[in-house]
C-alpha cells in the first residue's frame, strides 16, 4: 500500500458543536455542513497542510455507513499530533483549544525525549497532543 492519506474523518455526537469547536475556536478554515440533503450526509470538511483535510462526521452517520454498531467512546484509541515550530507555540495553541472550550488533559511540559507538548481532549473527547520537537523541522 502506498501511503495516501487524504482524510482523517472522526466521529462526532454534535455537528453544529463541532463545527463551531474547529472552525471558530482553533481558527481551522472550511465551507461549513455539506449533505444536508441526504440522509447520514452531513459532514464538514477542514483544510489542514496542502492535500490533507480533517472531517467530522456524526458517529451514527459513520455506524450507518460502515455497517458496524455504535460503540461508547475511548480517548486512548488515537491521537491526532499538531506539530509547531515551538515552545511558545505549543503554549498558545493550548490556550486556544481551551479557550474554545476544549478539556486540558495534560498541560505543556518539558518531555522525557527533549521536546516539549500537552494534550487536549476536543468536545468528542478525541485527544489531542501539541508537540514542539527540537529535532522536526515544521513546514508552513
Amino acid at each position: 500500500m502506498k501511503p495516501r492519506i487524504t482524510v482523517i474523518t472522526i466521529g462526532v455526537d454534535d455537528l453544529e458543536r463541532a463545527l463551531r469547536f474547529y472552525r471558530d475556536g482553533l481558527g481551522l478554515r472550511t465551507e461549513g455542513i455539506i449533505g444536508k440533503e441526504f440522509e447520514h450526509g452531513a459532514v464538514a470538511f477542514f483544510d489542514l497542510q496542502a492535500g490533507l483535510k480533517l472531517t467530522i462526521w456524526p458517529r451514527k452517520s459513520i455506524a450507518h455507513d460502515s455497517g458496524l454498531p455504535l460503540s461508547s467512546v475511548s480517548q486512548t484509541e488515537f491521537t491526532l499530533g499538531h506539530n509547531v515550530g515551538s515552545q511558545a507555540e505549543v503554549d498558545e495553541v493550548m490556550a486556544q483549544a481551551k479557550n474554545a472550550g476544549a478539556v486540558i488533559v495534560k498541560p505543556a511540559h518539558d518531555t522525557f525525549w527533549g521536546g516539549y507538548a500537552g494534550y487536549f481532549e476536543d468536545p468528542d473527547r478525541h485527544l489531542w497532543e501539541v508537540v514542539w520537537n527540537p529535532q522536526l523541522i515544521v513546514q508552513d
